[in-house]
């Protein structure tokens, strides 16, 4: 067998190495690329929305935090509150604002900022929605018409209280002068018929602190019912009236009596005059009954004097005529003349015709004519109690019967003088007098002395033993006679007999009265001492019963005497 050599196989050949090239650009870089070119532009959109820093000074940062409280305007967002600061006088905060650039338009020196803050006054609750939320400042950039010719300002004095009205607001502000406001303040209502239509924006002194200056905002179209005879008045509070309806409370609303409240009203006359522009100036009542006084144009000025104390009368008391109020007091001044000691107090006062008269009536007689034919009518100015517990008094114009001649004059200002009477608790206590007075000229402490000693003559008689005496033999003369008659009717004989004898007692018996009647005649008789004096007494106490007598018949004819007198007619 022959070896026949193995083949080796040979080896394989090294493999050769490929290079592959990746490609130039991997879809995975275009997350980076993205998420660059979206920084970009947000920081470029974050720079370009920037708009300026503003400076707003609070006196207190309450509710504010730098980097989170928002600066808002109608809930949408115009910036971001950067840093707070303490003023170097420590009597404010410095608060730094981000705001954007939409908001650069509105940062005017109208615009106006204040905190959103949970708020709980007289008047309303607000920002109750800050509790969950956060506080916030506001902006109110002022009304769009104003923006045109306003001037930027980057610098601001926030308000301390949110205002009343916001400048996009529709309605008209007005300006009211008063001489005292009562618990009228910033946020009272202003009501008409009883509905809220407004709101009280301000209050300031006037010139020389005379009046008040008060501004109010009437909303539309509610400003439309303000014209310029329309009537202001101050409704704040309670008012309680005693009259003879009872006791009377008069309550506007809860709202007033906490805050305060401005009323208007406009009649049908006042409805006639044009619609008042904004900025108009009225006049503020202090009670409805004076600003319904006041719609009267037409007022004739009047004075009238009194002897007496006006205490209880004041300015403003109403002047009355059948119990119908058709004027007020004006002035009340105290005349004193230190040389000759006369003094009186002179009240001045205005009648407006038109509370008694038509239009067409109050011009055909002249007032100084019309005063004189109801003054010769017994028409005088009396002084009238309204309230006896709070001796309040009023003028009243009354026709007094039988009243004494007076004069009616017109001074150089035209004003009308009038008669005046005491009235009220003074004539009252002036008609008590006099009735004292002349219960006091009654002699009665005579006519005791004069009683007594005629009571005490009388007993002296009675008990006088003459008069015993008499009556004694009186008693035996009848016994005599009764047994005169006895013997008489037994046998007229005996009786016969015995007529001498009789006689004889009987005279004796005369004598002794005779005696008796002409001692009581010496002592007590016409010409005695005591009878005069029993005539005197008599005769005082007669005057006296009739005295008495005319007083009750008189006042049972006239009960008003114990109030007005007697005006001088005779009893």
């Amino acid at each position: 067998m022959t070896d026949t050599p193995s083949v080796q196989p040979s080896p394989p050949a090294p493999a050769s190495a490929v290079v592959q090239r990746m490609p130039r650009f991997q879809l995975i870089w275009l997350i980076p690329l993205v998420a660059a070119i979206v920084a970009g532009y947000l920081a470029w959109q974050t720079i370009d929305a920037r708009g300026p820093v503003v400076t707003l000074t609070f006196r207190t940062a309450d509710g504010l935090t730098a980097g989170q409280t928002k600066v808002r305007h109608k809930a949408v967002d115009l910036g971001v509150v950067e840093s707070i600061t303490l003023a170097g006088d420590l009597s404010h905060v410095i608060v730094k604002v981000q705001m954007q650039r939409a908001a650069i338009a509105e940062l005017t020196d109208r615009a106006r900022f204040w905190v959103v803050r949970p708020r709980l006054t007289g008047t309303n609750i607000s920002g109750l929605d800050t509790l969950v939320s956060g506080a916030f400042i506001e902006l109110d950039p002022g009304l769009p018409a104003e923006l045109a010719g306003a001037e930027q300002r980057r610098e601001f004095e926030g308000l301390e209280e949110p205002p009343a009205i916001r400048s996009d607001e529709p309605g008209q502000t007005f300006t009211l002068r008063a001489a005292r406001i009562g618990g009228i303040g910033s946020g009272s209502p202003v009501l008409y018929r009883d509905v809220t239509v407004g709101e009280v924006l301000r209050w300031e002194f006037g010139p020389q602190g005379q009046d008040f200056l008060v501004t109010i905002f009437v909303r539309r179209p509610f400003d439309e019912f303000v014209h310029e005879g329309t009537q202001f008045w101050n409704s704040s509070g309670l008012a309680l009236e005693v009259g003879a309806n009872g006791v009377q409370l008069h309550l506007d609303s809860l709202q007033a009596v906490l805050s305060g409240a401005v009323t208007f009203e406009t009649t049908v006359d006042a409805r006639a005059t044009p619609i008042s522009k904004p900025g108009a100036v009225f006049r503020l009542y202090r009670d409805q009954d004076t600003a319904s006084a006041a719609g009267y144009k037409r007022r004739i000025p009047f004075v009238t004097r009194f002897n007496t104390s006006v205490r209880g009368l004041a300015v403003g008391a109403s002047v009355n005529v059948y119990g119908i109020t058709i004027g007020t007091v004006t002035d009340i001044k105290l005349q004193f003349d230190p040389i000759g000691g006369d003094s009186h107090v002179d009240v001045r006062f205005e009648i407006q015709p038109e509370r008694i008269l038509d239009s067409g009536q109050i011009d055909l007689q002249s007032p100084l004519e019309v005063a004189r034919n109801l003054v010769k009518r017994g028409l005088r100015i009396q002084l009238h109690t309204a309230n006896y517990l709070t001796g309040q008094m009023f003028l009243g114009m009354d026709f007094v019967p039988n009243a004494a001649p007076a004069n009616v004059t017109q001074l150089a200002d035209g004003t009308i003088a009038l008669p005046g009477e005491s009235g009220g608790l003074d004539s009252l206590t002036s008609s008590a007098t006099a009735i004292a007075q002349k219960l006091s000229q009654i002699p009665f402490e005579a006519l005791a002395t004069d009683l007594d000693g005629l009571l005490r003559g009388a007993g002296k008689i009675a008990n006088a033993p003459e008069l015993t005496q008499s009556l004694n033999s009186l008693s035996q003369t009848l016994n005599s006679v009764q047994e005169v008659v006895r013997k008489f009717d037994a046998s007229a004989g005996p009786a016969f007999r015995r007529l001498p004898e009789i006689a004889s007692s009987l005279q004796a018996t005369l004598d002794r009265a005779n005696k008796l009647v002409g001692s009581a005649d010496t002592g007590y008789g016409g010409n005695s001492q005591v009878q005069r004096d029993l005539e005197r007494v008599l005769s005082q106490v007669s005057d006296a019963a009739r005295s008495v007598r005319v007083l009750a018949d008189f006042l049972t004819q006239h009960p008003e005497a114990l109030i007005q007198g007697r005006s001088g007619k005779g009893g």
